[in-house]
């Protein structure tokens, strides 16, 4: 009985299992995708290459989106590849050596499968 005494009819066990599982469905469909991390700067304006006389420093690592193969997008790493074939031969604009964060991208540009030799004075080799 309800508090205003009428008869109060209640849910049975197989239909209360359903909507619970509705219920879950609903709220691990509306989660969030994980963060596919930076993206990296390849120093365009409005999607224009300019030709570079030094490069920046990445200001963080690669992520999943470059790691994961499930996340990993063409565009994104032709860019990474394109940047570093043009520019992987020429200094830092701070003239400092390349950072803990820089020596990740430029790995991961030598194992997409780039020619190391592109990248060769980055790494102290050329």
């Amino acid at each position: 009985m309800s508090p205003t005494g009428k008869a109060v009819k209640t849910m049975s066990v197989p239909a209360r299992a359903v909507l619970v599982t509705l219920l879950f469905g609903a709220v691990a469909c509306t989660a969030t995708a994980p963060d596919p991390g930076p993206r990296f700067d390849d120093e365009t304006a409005n999607g224009v290459v300019t030709e570079l006389s030094c490069m920046k420093h990445q200001p963080q690592p690669p992520g999943p989106r470059y790691h994961d193969d499930k996340l990993r997008r063409t565009d994104e790493t032709l860019t990474l590849l394109r940047y570093y074939t043009a520019n992987g031969g020429k200094p830092y604009c701070d003239g400092q050596r390349f950072t803990e964060t820089d020596r990740q991208w430029v790995a991961l540009y030598v194992r997409l499968g780039a020619d190391r030799k592109n990248v060769a004075a980055l790494l102290g080799e050329g």
